[in-house]
């Protein structure tokens, strides 16, 4: 509810940043967990493994904005 009466060039933005976001987290989670684990702390690891589940769905709440965005956009024309 919070980008429900935003702009649809801002809520596309932010789903943008968003998107861009998640998968940033999936790649440090990836690479936290599984390729540089010899290296790490266990509560690393474990935080590695928790990007891994979070960048996902970070990127598709972005995603899920994105299309409100471009509905938003096509009922304003």
């Amino acid at each position: 509810m919070l980008y429900h009466r935003a702009s649809p060039q801002r809520l596309m933005s932010a789903a943008n940043a968003l998107m861009v976001a998640g998968v940033l987290l999936l790649l440090l989670g990836i690479s936290g967990a599984y390729l540089f684990e010899r290296h790490l702390a266990m509560g690393s690891i474990i935080a590695a493994h928790a990007l891994v589940i979070l960048g996902p769905t970070a990127l598709k709440i972005g995603y899920v904005m994105r299309l409100l965005a471009e509905r938003k956009t096509k009922l304003a024309a």
